[in-house]
């Protein structure tokens, strides 16, 4: 990785990128190629473009036709608003560094990069695990949904906030760090320190963040399924109809939930418990660009593919 000069100390807010500086001189990590630096830069940049302009869509047609505005569709723009801070504060600086080869607006913008782009990747996953959630609740309720309730809608846009604030604040405050990742083309979390502090740290972040949200996803989307089933085993012909289509959706969702996330969680579990430097560059930009096309993904999946 190439770094800018730096003439701040290694103290403070700046220690955790000297440390991964000095790391890279000792060869604890190859540079990427110019090329993987130039692939890298591709995917970013049509991720972000192809990202903004879906979620742009999405919220265009939300405000624009009032017959959308339901509780259920509030979570589902809360969603396209993570991602599109994603694609608007996020993605244009990595785009950027990737162009150059290195990290390009300091240890500070750095620290506020990792922060920001965990906090809203975080709010997007919570997110998705709360709408799961909400139409699992919504479908196997007893009375019928009402569409002007927006009290326990909003509050759980609310709480997805607050709950990802909750997990994405302690670096900032000494429990682990922000700092340059994989080729420095990108900030995260400090992955690569081993001391207890910050393993306790990204554990947490791993069960209360990642394996918490999906298993809430599989159990809402497989209850409501079944429900499905049994339905379409007393009503044949439409009611199997429905059934494949509503299988069909959840496979999906489910792969992509797995396609963006997965990698980014073992890549981070591997850098932080495994041997140091087994997971190069190149490797671990992989897992980050896979991450950042869940802004790509979600409005096709959560909204152009509903019938709504």
């Amino acid at each position: 990785m190439t770094v800018p000069n730096i003439s701040h100390s290694c103290s403070g807010v700046n220690s955790v990128w000297c440390s991964n500086s000095s790391n890279q001189r000792h060869g604890q990590e190859q540079n990427l190629s110019p090329t993987g630096h130039l692939i890298t830069a591709i995917c970013l940049g049509i991720i972000g473009t192809l990202g903004f302009l879906n979620n742009l869509l999405v919220l265009i047609l939300f405000c624009r036709n009032k017959v959308l505005q339901s509780p259920i569709n509030l979570l589902l723009m809360n969603i396209s608003v993570s991602d599109m801070m994603v694609c608007i504060m996020g993605t244009p600086f990595s785009f950027a560094a990737s162009t150059q080869g290195r990290w390009l607006i300091g240890p500070g913008g750095c620290i506020w990069y990792g922060f920001i782009n965990t906090l809203f990747g975080t709010v997007s996953l919570i997110s998705l695990a709360v709408l799961s959630y909400e139409r699992y609740c919504t479908m196997m309720g007893t009375t019928e949904a009402d569409a002007t309730n927006y009290r326990k809608i909003w509050m759980g846009i609310f709480l997805s906030w607050m709950y990802s604030l909750f997990w994405t604040l302690p670096p900032l405050f000494g429990w682990s760090s922000y700092g340059p990742e994989g080729p420095g083309t990108t900030c995260s979390i400090n992955w690569h320190s081993r001391d207890a502090n910050n393993i306790s740290y990204i554990i947490c972040l791993f069960i209360f963040c990642l394996v918490i949200p999906f298993f809430i996803i599989v159990y809402s989307y497989g209850k409501l399924l079944c429900a499905i089933k049994q339905v379409s085993g007393v009503t044949k012909g439409i009611g199997r109809t429905r059934e494949q289509r509503v299988l069909i959706m959840v496979v999906v969702m489910v792969i992509c939930f797995l396609l963006c996330w997965l990698p980014y969680g073992i890549m981070a579990l591997i850098a932080t418990f495994g041997k140091p430097g087994l997971i190069t560059p190149s490797a671990s930009i992989i897992p980050s660009v896979l991450a950042k096309s869940s802004t790509v993904y979600n409005p096709v999946i959560y909204i152009f593919l509903n019938k709504q």
